[in-house]
């Protein structure tokens, strides 16, 4: 398993002011989207092209484009949306599909509720997108996910990870495919519930309210 930190200047500044427990939802949802582009970026740099002629103005030449079959990118439900329109903006021409995961607060463990995707994901390559990375449950479930259907090439994109959560990750599924996780920052620790320190709380509830 791989795990990319994205260091720029960018990238930390934007993370600090999601850390800020002062920042509102609109603002809070509005920086989510521009940092997941930024991750985005690092997330597809080995993304599958094709090689194909294509005419300029001034003459014949080869260009690079997305091969096929395209890319999936699955948020995993509710959080995992506030991510979405980063990915799909740097990554148009991918289908999206969703999974819709909750973690048990007090076993931590995930739970699946609802899925919409292909029956046989032999040969594409998955984005998973989801804010945190704590104990890892949520992810590793994810991702076995994923895998049971044919998939053999991963990446979680994540806005913060946990030591534990990469560690867990790591041992779950790092040996099944090729799993790669692209991450603003990888934090200092859980607390006793899970969260990640210093971590920004609840990313579900600073995206879309407690519901």
């Amino acid at each position: 398993m791989r795990t990319i930190v994205a260091d720029h200047p960018l990238v930390a500044h934007k993370l600090a002011v999601l850390r800020d427990e002062s920042t509102p939802s609109p603002t809070f949802r509005h920086l989510v989207d521009e940092l997941v582009t930024l991750l985005a970026y690092e997330a597809t740099r080995e993304v599958r092209v094709e090689a194909r002629e294509i005419r300029t103005p001034v003459a014949v030449t080869q260009g690079v484009y997305i091969a096929d079959p395209p890319p999936l990118i699955v948020p995993i439900l509710r959080a995992g949306l506030g991510m979405l329109d980063g990915m799909t903006r740097m990554v148009p021409k991918a289908e999206v599909g969703f999974l819709g995961m909750v973690r048990n607060e007090e076993t931590l463990e995930a739970t699946t509720y609802a899925n919409r995707l292909p029956d046989d994901l032999t040969g594409r390559q998955c984005f998973l997108v989801d804010p945190m990375l704590a104990t890892g449950g949520t992810l590793v479930a994810a991702i076995d996910y994923l895998l049971d259907l044919g998939a053999r090439d991963v990446t979680a994109v994540c806005l913060l990870a946990a030591p534990e959560g990469l560690a867990a990750v790591e041992a779950a599924v790092g040996h099944r495919a090729e799993v790669t996780v692209v991450v603003a920052a990888v934090d200092e620790r859980l607390d006793e519930r899970g969260y990640i320190v210093p971590g920004l709380g609840d990313a579900g509830d600073r995206l879309y309210g407690v519901v």
